[in-house]
């Protein structure tokens, strides 16, 4: 007997999570997530191009992110319901038609609010891969692995996952730039929707899809809706949106920043150096000592947000703004993959696609708006107070940080 647990013990030692999906499911997966990164920044690109309205290019971003946020987490709820699979073909056939037809609408005579209508569309068709691709590896994780491997295991994916998105969404800004200069203002948009379809099709007919589909939760029922709205899964919620908006606000203002110096093309270069920083210390987070706990790694990682954003904030020159940017990598990176990581831990039985689409929801949300909101205070009252606007989000994350810290407090052992 004890030699039978012997050797089941070495074979899971020998289990990988790459081994179990498979290296085409990471491609796949990475690739599969760029349209999401596109979406907003092409909607305020064709729109502000082809209409000659910065305005309407920002409320049309707007409109992407609000469409996420109304169903966003109901997208997540039908796929922890019918399977991954089936609303994932659905979403890559609606959302791809969609984005063509916003590209026809936008060059029409269409008023204001059918183009704001179809942007709505796209955003809540918008098929959340990133979300989904962690509760299908946090699933094979659960399944496959042994309970003391499960907890480092799931840190480092989250510390993947998270560095992937850092990466996509600094390379989809970049695609939109090249294919909106190289080709036309509509380009990006049709070539999300070229992605979508072929991409994300391929991530929902993955094998690892009819295993999430078969094995949800281990075949628990599924908690009611109510966990879903419990005090530590809602400050994540909001973490997570000031993450997004941090985003938003640092792109846009950063945009106005280059522009001034004659220079706007270059913005997403100079952003760049945010996402390289941010993704590097992303994967650096699973070797992190166990004694930094995650309840102190978001708070501490979120006041190097905080303090980069300051010096952003007081940037005068371009070397100024490219060292703040870096420091605010070192902070935003780690931020994500921990709070994720509390995501994946307090996941409701049942409920875990939800939960990841409720968080990316809560982030595209956070980007659209703080886009909107950021192009708007840069166009009105200039470039010195829009900048203003990334260290806001980043009190916000960290005060979200001390809230959950103070929910997940480890409990006392009396006596």
């Amino acid at each position: 007997m004890s030699q039978t647990h012997a050797v089941r013990a070495r074979e899971e030692q020998k289990v990988s999570l790459l081994r179990t999906v498979g290296s085409a499911y990471f491609v796949i997966a990475f690739i599969a997530r760029l349209p999401y990164a596109m979406m907003v920044v092409g909607v305020l690109t064709i729109v502000s191009s082809a209409r000659g309205s910065i305005s309407e290019g920002g409320l049309s971003s707007a409109a992407v992110g609000i469409g996420t946020a109304c169903f966003g987490a109901l997208l997540g709820a039908a796929a922890d319901r019918f399977g991954q699979r089936r609303v994932l073909v659905l979403l890559a056939i609606a959302n791809s038609a969609l984005m063509l037809l916003f590209a026809a609408t936008v060059y029409s005579d269409a008023s204001v609010g059918v183009v704001l209508a179809t942007a709505f569309g796209i955003g809540a068709t918008a098929p959340q891969v990133a979300p989904m691709s962690r509760a299908r590896l946090v699933g094979v994780i659960a399944e496959k692995f042994a309970p003391d491997r499960r907890a480092r295991t799931v840190s480092s994916t989250m510390a993947y996952e998270s560095a992937a998105d850092e990466t996509v969404f600094v390379l989809g800004p970049f695609l939109v730039g090249i294919l909106a200069a190289g080709i036309a203002p509509w380009a990006p948009l049709v070539g999300a929707a070229v992605l979508t379809i072929a991409f994300v099709s391929a991530f929902a007919l993955h094998p690892t899809g009819r295993r999430s589909d078969q094995g949800r939760d281990g075949g628990r029922p599924a908690s009611p809706v109510a966990d879903l709205f419990g005090a530590r899964i809602l400050v994540i919620v909001v973490g997570m949106f000031g993450v997004g908006t941090f985003f938003g606000t640092t792109l846009t203002s950063l945009t106005s920043f280059m522009t001034d110096r004659g220079d706007g093309e270059s913005a997403g270069v100079l952003y760049g150096i945010m996402g390289i920083g941010s993704a590097a210390l992303a994967l650096g987070v699973s070797v992190l000592p166990a004694r930094f706990t995650p309840r102190a790694r978001w708070v501490v990682f979120a006041a190097i947000m905080v303090a980069g954003s300051v010096l952003l904030a007081t940037a005068g020159d371009i070397p100024a703004m490219a060292l703040a940017l870096g420091l605010v990598g070192i902070g935003i990176g780690p931020t994500l993959v921990t709070q994720f990581s509390f995501g994946a831990a307090h996941s409701p039985a049942g409920r875990s696609t939800t939960v990841m689409t409720m968080l990316g929801s809560s982030l595209i949300v956070g980007q659209s708006l703080g886009s909107a909101l950021a192009g708007e205070v840069a166009e009105s009252a200039g470039t010195a107070w829009a900048v203003l606007l990334p260290a806001c989000a980043a009190v916000l994350v960290l005060a979200a940080g001390i809230v959950n810290a103070v929910l997940n407090r480890p409990a006392r052992v009396s006596g």
